[in-house]
């Protein structure tokens, strides 16, 4: 099915590489036809490819922001309002920073600065987005937003960390400004839950290869790619999924709901037999 984004205008955070989740919605949703602007840390713009995407998906405009800023948001709301031609149908969340983790603290001695800064890049700058979108009146009627998540939100993963926190965070600002944008606007208001996905944030955290394994064992579909959460995020931006809102969507190939699987017991017997 094509076209399902057709005349379609939104911004699109976080696309750092190709191996970003978005990224891959990035040139799913300009597959379908729409139309959007790029968004992302100036760092993170100066580290990533994020122009080698823009020219991909037909010259699409750059807007850099720092998400922990007002005036930042404020800015990147009122330039793709300008650019785009009025207000946006569609807005992706995909942004995640821990500095804990990236020093190698551990979860029981955390640096409180440190972590103020994970909750206000990776949670807090989700309200910020749709408190500064809500007042600014910059979505259309029965757009969408969407913020990616984890199942470390609701399970204890130990070294996914304060992550974990904030990712919770996150998903209740989802409920809290779903119902308002809902009852206001006829807006919907959605996180997904993700597989762990190869990204460069994702192999940051530590023993990521063998987590990855696991899941993959456990999830009866196996783990969900970048490109699979790609055109997940595509439904959730079409009209298809009009009556869905305040909900966290798990896209993880069925590990959510697993308890255990025996392709798990071989895993951690061929893990002993190499040791």
């Amino acid at each position: 099915m094509n076209n399902l984004l057709k005349g379609k205008k939104g911004i699109i955070f976080g696309a750092l590489n190709d191996k970003s989740i978005a990224w891959q919605a990035a040139m799913k949703c300009f597959e379908q036809g729409a139309t959007f602007v790029l968004t992302n840390a100036p760092i993170a713009m100066r580290m990533g490819e994020i122009n080698n995407l823009a020219a991909a998906c037909g010259n699409a405009q750059i807007i850099p922001c720092d998400v922990s800023k007002n005036e930042d948001m404020e800015n990147l709301i009122a330039k793709s309002m300008e650019i785009l031609g009025g207000k946006v149908d569609f807005i992706l969340h995909s942004v995640g920073m821990s500095m804990n983790i990236r020093k190698g603290k551990d979860y029981a001695d955390v640096d409180y600065k440190f972590m103020h800064d994970t909750l206000d890049i990776s949670a807090i700058s989700f309200h910020r987005l749709m408190q500064t979108v809500h007042k600014m009146d910059a979505i259309n009627e029965w757009g969408s937003i969407i913020a990616l998540t984890y199942i470390g939100a609701q399970r204890v993963f130990p070294d996914y960390h304060e992550m974990g926190d904030a990712k919770s965070l996150l998903e209740s600002y989802a409920r809290s400004f779903g119902y308002r944008f809902g009852k206001e606007k006829k807006v919907r208001v959605n996180t997904i839950s993700q597989s762990p996905t190869k990204t460069t944030a994702g192999s940051g955290v530590k023993a990521f290869g063998d987590f990855f394994a696991y899941a993959g064992a456990l999830s009866p579909l196996g783990n969900a790619s970048a490109e699979d959460c790609a055109n997940y995020i595509v439904l959730m931006f079409s009209d298809l999924s009009r009556m869905v809102t305040m909900q966290n969507l798990f896209h993880d190939g069925g590990f959510s709901y697993t308890g255990f699987s025996h392709d798990v017991f071989k895993l951690m017997e061929e893990h002993k037999s190499a040791e």
